[in-house]
């Protein structure tokens, strides 16, 4: 690990790196590996989780360090610090106090409504820490609307602005001149699988689609998911037909999981309710039609009431849809019957043509560049 700070000065602005070393729950892992001491690593962390907001503690102690030392010396118009790791924050308030430079609190994603485990049996105590410090800062940013609602639970005399994820168009400048797959009708998937995503609805309609018409063959490719060998396992025991028509692949760098996303015909999306999550922005600067399941299936919401994390309560639960639908970047599939519509039409259109047309507009203002630009206006409005 590193035990200085490395200042690293660019026409772009500077960069501090800032020393790290692994405090004694990372080194009980590092040592023993996940299975000994667990419940001795937890209470270290967890009271650290804690101490950091009252002490000079925790792994991120030395970020505020550096940056005291910087401001110390440096004239600085504004404070920004994302969370998570929310006591950067903290961090962020302690300097606005001492150094009298307003500053702002960057969501990614929401802080006491995602508390789970351990740190949610201190919600309460979290809750009082987010109003509190984020109640000091001059402009709360983040991602939706969704997210938006849920921070003004915290901090309702917020002021807050939006600014979207984005996909980065420096690595969609490898995938020009790649062309789809001709031979099979292919479907792409990368990401992560959660348990309120209907898997098991998507391989059981395609296994209906394979029993109905063995010779019109759909390949579905998930890439770098967390269930790859659930996957294989529930192919292989339930689907055993979808051997040759389901595959699994390892995760790899993002420049290369995008040329690889380029080559397929069109590329599935599982609802996300009342956030948007962020591979829905590859998607679309991919310009792959979208497969977006579902809108209105059965089975589909009996797992969203049983694993889907948030409380939308119905009200912000169509994001992805819209975002879709204004784009024009894909087909809002209803339920099991109408994804096998939509095999059928996918896979004539593929016969017959050898690709699948995605006729999206407007996608270019979800690049990160647009974004940063909307946030920089922002920042420049409040200097």
């Amino acid at each position: 690990w590193s035990k200085a700070v490395v200042i690293e000065t660019l026409p772009q602005g500077t960069i501090i790196r800032t020393p790290y070393a692994p405090n004694l729950s990372n080194r009980l892992l590092l040592r023993y590996g996940e299975r000994r001491f667990r419940g001795i690593r937890k209470v270290i962390s967890g009271c650290l989780d804690v101490l950091q907001f009252f002490g000079d503690v925790g792994p991120k102690k030395e970020l505020y360090k550096a940056a005291k030392a910087y401001l110390a010396q440096h004239n600085v118009d504004l404070i920004l610090a994302t969370g998570e790791p929310f006591v950067l924050f903290h961090y962020a308030r302690k300097l606005s106090e001492t150094y009298h430079i307003p500053w702002i609190a960057d969501y990614r994603d929401p802080w006491t409504p995602n508390l789970k485990g351990s740190q949610g049996l201190l919600k309460p105590f979290y809750s009082l820490l987010e109003k509190k410090i984020v109640s000091k800062a001059l402009l709360v940013t983040t991602v939706s609307s969704y997210f938006e609602n849920q921070i003004r639970k915290q901090v309702p005399t917020g002021v807050f602005s939006i600014i979207p994820n984005g996909f980065d168009e420096s690595s969609l400048e490898q995938i020009k001149g790649i062309k789809q797959a001709s031979d099979v009708l292919r479907i792409g998937f990368v990401g992560t699988l959660y348990e309120w995503h209907p898997l098991t609805i998507v391989l059981e309609t395609l296994n209906r689609w394979a029993t109905k018409f063995p010779d019109r063959k759909i390949a579905i490719h998930f890439h770098g998911t967390n269930k790859n060998e659930e996957i294989r396992t529930l192919v292989k025991n339930r689907y055993p037909r979808l051997t040759e028509w389901v595959f699994t692949h390892p995760k790899v760098p993002n420049d290369i999981m995008l040329q690889r996303l380029a080559s397929y015909n069109a590329l599935l999306l599982f609802n996300y309710y009342a956030f948007m999550g962020t591979k829905i922005y590859d998607y679309l600067a991919i310009k792959r039609k979208v497969i977006f399941c579902f809108t209105d299936e059965p089975e589909a919401l009996v797992l969203k009431k049983r694993y889907y994390p948030f409380d939308s309560e119905g009200t912000l639960d169509n994001v992805q849809e819209t975002l879709l639908t204004e784009t024009n970047a894909g087909v809002l599939v209803r339920n099991a019957e109408d994804l096998m519509q939509t095999f059928a039409y996918l896979y004539d259109e593929h016969k017959d043509t050898g690709e699948i047309r995605c006729l999206s507009k407007g996608v270019e203002s979800f690049s990160r560049r647009i974004q940063v630009e909307r946030l920089a206006i922002e920042l420049k409005k409040l200097c």
